[in-house]
């Protein structure tokens, strides 16, 4: 599609006039198309009518007509602006439009009639969409559930109620079992009977027995792109690997009972272990055992969940590991002195860590007033720090306290250039991203030589830009597409990015709001009126 036309269609200021002459053209391309070819959903994304339709229907300005039209244009769109809220079911015809009535029933805005049409579909895709739609009615997950496409029995037990799901989790088909262990609205015991076995009778068949004559493993990597096994599928009878991937599913969902899951502790299957080192109702014991298992996955679950008592903690606190004292930094109640060993033992990173973001003011403050460094910067993440604090981390002598607290709102202009006088490019990216870093400062760090490119792309989204500013970040591959969206970049150089021979650059362009009416007109005649000389893809 001509990248101008799809910049203009994202175009916030784009005329109401100038977006229904893009959706004529949208839909007579579309129409054109549809008599060339015979897929529907196949192809969308290298369909230019498909792109331009729903280009326009992400627009936040659209007319009910409008809406309409699109809808009309092409069933994915339908789809996107069901989900957006812009088309109601009053709107839509479930015969013509089953995708975007099942959108719509997806979003809970769908009429139970439409669900019981829906399910009596002949194309199973469309029972199977079904299937995942909440508050379906109870006669529809009912004809659901008996219904003859294992896949879409499997899927309802993905998403329906417990008291459906309770009955799915004995379904005789391991596939549909693999799905309930998954749903949390599985009741408890049914999902300990998929783990123990206990008071369940085995599945009859899965996926592999169903298409295979066996034993047969399958190759985990199947170069068949229409093969319907998962790679390393086997089944000698027994639904292995079916049975494997239910078992971890039930070790996951939060609602089995913690005695059932607690049970694959010692498994020789790491991918177990790891499923019950990310739980967080196990005892504290487990948690001990897991946190020395040989393999570094499991015991790094272990190392960020948040249900490790204070216990443990402290001796993990100490741990050689690198890698699991960086998780545990993470635990959200840490001790402030176990916090303090950590990041002064540890290289934790630039990031707001989920126990100083809930400090108290006199926590803030104690950790503001570290003699060290590194815990200073941890609390120098945060952005709602008071003035005085807020304050004294600006004019920190560490450069690295001072990064981190440099885009916190409220800071002046005067401070900010302070910051960038004294430590110049180590934190000027960060100086740049500050809210209220005025336009003046933005185009001196925008001039700096050599270029700094993380500066360049902070300039070229912030509002406060200017358009000497932007100018530099035009010549950056990455800056120069926001650059070019840009509200206040010169008029001049807008007109010539709508030439540029790069099509990213000219389509970010072409959607920028400060482009005039007439320049607007001007491409949508050049490019989608008659006469046409400039190919619309």
């Amino acid at each position: 599609m001509n990248p101008l036309l799809h910049g203009l269609a994202a175009n916030p200021a784009l005329p109401p006039e100038l977006v229904d002459r893009l959706i004529e053209l949208a839909l007579a391309v579309a129409v054109a198309r549809a008599g060339a070819e015979t897929g529907t959903e196949a192809g969308v994304d290298t369909d230019p009518a498909g792109e331009l339709l729903d280009a326009l229907a992400d627009r936040s300005d659209l007319r009910h007509d409008q809406v309409l039209s699109l809808a009309a244009g092409a069933e994915h769109t339908a789809v996107r602006l069901a989900r957006d809220g812009k088309l109601t079911a009053a709107d839509v015809d479930p015969v013509r439009q089953p995708l975007a009535a099942l959108a719509l029933l997806d979003e809970g805005a769908g009429r139970p009639e439409w669900a019981r049409l829906l399910a009596a579909d002949p194309d199973p895709r469309v029972r199977w969409r079904l299937a995942s739609c909440p508050g379906l009615p109870p006669d529809v997950a009912q004809t659901l559930a008996a219904d003859p496409d294992t896949g879409v029995v499997a899927e309802l037990a993905l998403w329906t109620t417990a008291a459906v799901t309770a009955l799915l989790a004995r379904h005789p088909h391991a596939e549909v079992r693999r799905e309930a262990a998954l749903n949390e609205a599985t009741p408890p015991a049914a999902l300990a009977a998929l783990i123990t076995g206990e008071g369940l009778a085995p599945a009859e068949s899965c996926l592999v027995c169903d298409l295979k004559e066996i034993p047969f493993t399958h190759h985990p990597y199947c170069p068949d792109a229409d093969c319907e096994l998962r790679g390393g599928a086997e089944c000698d009878g027994t639904h292995g690997s079916t049975v494997f991937e239910t078992w971890e599913r039930a070790v996951r969902n939060p609602a089995t009972p913690p005695e059932a899951a607690v049970t694959f502790v010692d498994h020789p299957s790491m991918i177990l272990r790891w499923a019950l080192a990310e739980r967080s109702d196990l005892p504290s014991h487990v948690y001990a055992r897991l946190a020395e298992d040989p393999l570094p996955g499991v015991w790094e679950a272990v190392a960020v969940n948040p249900a490790l008592d204070e216990e443990l903690v402290r001796a993990l606190a100490t741990d050689d590991r690198l890698v699991l004292r960086r998780g545990l930094a993470r635990h959200p109640r840490l001790p402030l002195d176990v916090l303090t060993l950590l990041a002064t033992t540890t290289r934790l990173g630039p990031e707001l860590l989920p126990r100083v973001a809930s400090a108290s003011p006199a926590e803030v403050a104690e950790l503001a007033g570290s003699p060290h460094a590194a815990v200073r910067m941890l609390v120098a993440h945060r952005r709602d720090l008071p003035p005085r604090v807020r304050d004294a981390l600006a004019a920190d002598p560490d450069a690295a306290v001072v990064k981190a607290v440099a885009p916190h709102p409220g800071l002046s202009g005067e401070q900010l250039r302070a910051m960038v006088a004294r430590h110049g490019v180590r934190v000027a990216s960060r100086v740049a991203a500050n809210p209220d870093a005025p336009g003046a400062l933005l185009t001196e760090l925008a001039r700096h030589e050599p270029p700094v490119r993380r500066t360049l792309r902070q300039i070229a989204a912030h509002p406060n830009a200017t358009a000497d500013a932007l100018l530099p970040a035009l010549a950056d591959a990455r800056a120069g597409l926001r650059a070019a969206a840009h509200p206040a970049l010169a008029p001049s150089v807008l007109l010539a990015l709508l030439e540029d021979p790069d099509e990213e650059r000219a389509e970010a362009a072409a959607s920028n709001p400060a482009l005039p009416p007439a320049v607007m007109e001007e491409l949508v005649a050049r490019y989608a009126g008659p006469g046409v000389t400039r190919p619309v893809s």
